[in-house]
This record gives structure tokens, sequence and C-alpha cells, in this order.
């Protein structure tokens, strides 16, 4: 995420002096709260597995999602960046191509599959 919109969704917050309001505990629970509002998107949805009808509430709920952990990187002062690029890292270990291309078999159980 390139660093100015970042820096535009700090700034909304600055300008109405929400940090104060803005614990780790209650940015976790307005994650979850977003991501569940998603969720209910595709509630009922039966065959229909990308619903592209409702692409704008998945756009906005989106968004808001994603709003909500850079405000929780930030209370934590996290480079999003440098997370994101560690935990690829660490799943790439986990997943290696050769064993996990087209399986979406857990790494646990890929070790087991492979007999190591």
């Amino acid at each position: 995420m390139k660093p100015e919109t970042i820096n535009k969704v700090l700034k909304f917050r600055d300008d109405r002096n929400w940090k104060q309001f803005h614990n780790p505990k209650d940015l976790a629970i307005s994650i979850n709260l977003e991501a569940a509002e998603l969720l209910e998107i595709f509630q009922w949805s039966g065959k229909d597995l990308e619903c592209n009808s409702k692409i704008e509430k998945v756009r906005e709920e989106s968004a808001d999602i994603l709003n909500y952990c850079i405000l929780f990187a930030d209370a934590y002062q996290l480079d999003l960046d440098e997370i994101v690029t560690e935990k690829i890292n660490r799943n790439e270990k986990k997943y290696p191509v050769e064993k996990a291309f087209g399986n979406k078999t857990k790494y646990t159980q890929l070790k087991e599959e492979s007999g190591k």
C-alpha cells in the first residue's frame, strides 16, 4: 500500500482527534466486525461464489477492513510492508511450491503427505 494512502487514513483519524479511541482491543474488534459485514454479502448466495452484483459493497467493506488494519498497525507502530514481507517469507517455507502448487492442504499435512 502506498505511504500516501496510509497517511490519508491516519490524517482522517487525526483531523477528528479519534486516536484516543483507537486502542488495540477496539481496533481488533472493529476489524472483525467489518470482516463479518464482508461475509454477510456472501451469506445465502448459494452457488454464486463471487457476488459480482454486490461489488460496490465488497469494495466498501474491504476498505473498512483495510482502514482498521492500518490503524491497528499504527497503534503498535508496525511497518505494514515489513510484517507482510516477513509473513510471506515464513509462508514460503511452510508452503514450498513443489509441495503446495495447486494443493489446498495445510502445511502440517503437506509434510506428512511427503513423508518428511
